[in-house]
């Protein structure tokens, strides 16, 4: 079969590793939209930004605070946070996303088809990791 340059482009992305069909723009809009349905999800988004203000926020409102009040000391502290918030290595993204997910667990526990979906990525990442100590051991 013959494929244009988009859609060649469009079946390296959404097919790698798999013996599919080349994907279509069609497909591949409906695949953007779900990810895009599930990231604006307002559960989610309320979940995030509540870990985003416990691993990141109250650094930003105490500088805020300290520098209007002129606390110094509320000034170092969270300015030497935040210094520590931009270095790469910084794990701080990853207990977010963490916090966010029992957040969403605790908070909306009925919530099952967001629920399904992090489940079902959590399968992926383990079962591709799986197959990566695979290959590594032959």
């Amino acid at each position: 079969f013959k494929l244009s340059t988009n859609k060649l482009i469009l079946y390296v992305i959404m097919n790698k590793n798999q013996q599919e069909a080349p994907v279509t723009k069609e497909i591949f809009k409906a695949k953007i939209k779900k990810i895009i349905g599930f990231i604006l999800n307002p559960r989610l988004v309320l979940c995030v930004g509540i870990a985003w203000l416990i691993t990141n926020g109250w650094s930003y409102v105490l500088f805020a605070v300290g520098t209007y009040f002129s606390i110094e000391w509320m000034i170092a502290v969270s300015g030497a946070y935040m210094t520590f918030l931009w270095f790469p290595f910084t794990p701080e993204k990853i207990l977010t996303a963490i916090i966010a997910i029992a957040l969403l667990r605790i908070l909306f526990p009925r919530d099952q088809k967001t629920l399904a979906i992090l489940t079902d990525l959590y399968n992926k990442a383990k079962e591709k990791h799986k197959s990566k100590k695979k290959k590594d051991k032959k």
